[in-house]
């Protein structure tokens, strides 16, 4: 690895050799890769820590950093940040050598509150918001989006699921509407369902041609006249804080939308584990922590 004088082109130049967009995470898991813009952003800005780490002690930089040096920033960084920063930087640290490293367990207790929005708090919201802002807020809650999936919507007949993932049958149970698609975090696309009237008042703003629109760096093909994305998740924020005195950010339209799905599951007969399942896969996740953390 060349060496460079700032954190920063050191973080930039270990991330540039290891991404490879336009190449779908899930289905290049495993081959030490960086599949999206995001992480490849997280991982920078982890890498860029460490690197500085390293430049205040005199260890040299991220070219000829030891196993024991990158354990040790590890477990310095345990007793000040939360188990989740702690995970980004050993992740990065493990992508730009190559191995992998021992989990470390965070000592900074994290204060666990729930993000989620009630129905009644949600129509508040959305009736602050511009028609485009507003329609899309409510398709989110609806259907547990993230706010770049807003951008990638698509009628469930015109793009297939992800084949590599084996779909539920119980998803969507109890509940009836039309099917939509939208692609999540690396490149995952599942099937989303809009009850009938929200189907009809998103497919009056269908665009006679598909537009190119960027998002936090990246390109996505837009077929609905709403917004998405940050563009979006401003609007939002601002109008909880206006109607409501608080924001728990868009993100918390998914916790209410896992919360609630919870509820309706496990009131039809459903057992816990089984719905926890069903909903993982209704919002993108076949992982269990992840899920669970919606549920709080």
């Amino acid at each position: 690895m060349p060496r460079f004088r700032s954190a920063k082109a050191q973080a930039e130049h270990a991330v540039s050799r290891k991404v490879s967009l336009g190449q779908g995470r899930h289905d290049h898991q495993g081959d030490g890769r960086i599949h999206s813009v995001g992480t490849a952003r997280g991982y920078e800005q982890a890498l860029k820590g460490f690197a500085e780490y390293l430049q205040t002690r005199h260890l040299g930089d991220l070219g000829c950093v030891t196993v024991k040096e990158a354990q040790q920033y590890l477990a310095d960084r345990a007793a000040i940040v939360a188990q989740k920063t702690l995970d980004l930087d050993r992740q990065a640290i493990q992508m730009h050598l190559a191995i992998q490293l021992e989990v470390v367990k965070s000592e900074k207790v994290t204060i666990i509150s729930t993000r989620s929005y009630t129905t009644a708090q949600v129509e508040r919201i959305a009736s602050a918001q511009t028609e485009r802002n507003s329609l899309a807020t409510q398709i989110a809650y609806t259907a547990g989006l993230r706010a770049h999936e807003l951008l990638t919507l698509r009628p469930a007949g015109e793009r297939q699921a992800s084949t590599h993932r084996e779909w539920s049958g119980d998803r969507f149970s109890g509940r009836s509407g039309e099917r939509y698609t939208v692609e999540g975090k690396g490149g995952l696309v599942r099937e989303v369902l809009l009850s009938k009237d929200l189907s009809t008042r998103l497919e009056a703003t269908r665009l006679a041609e598909p537009r190119q629109v960027t998002d936090r760096g990246v390109i996505y093909t837009q077929r609905y006249d709403i917004n998405g994305g940050r563009v979006w998740s401003q609007s939002f924020s601002a109008a909880s804080k206006r109607e409501l005195g608080f924001s728990n950010g868009a993100h918390g339209l998914r916790h209410s939308y896992a919360q609630e799905r919870m509820q309706e599951l496990q009131h039809s007969g459903m057992r816990y584990d089984e719905a926890k399942r069903t909903v993982a896969q209704e919002v993108g996740h076949f992982d269990k922590e992840t899920t669970e953390a919606y549920l709080r």
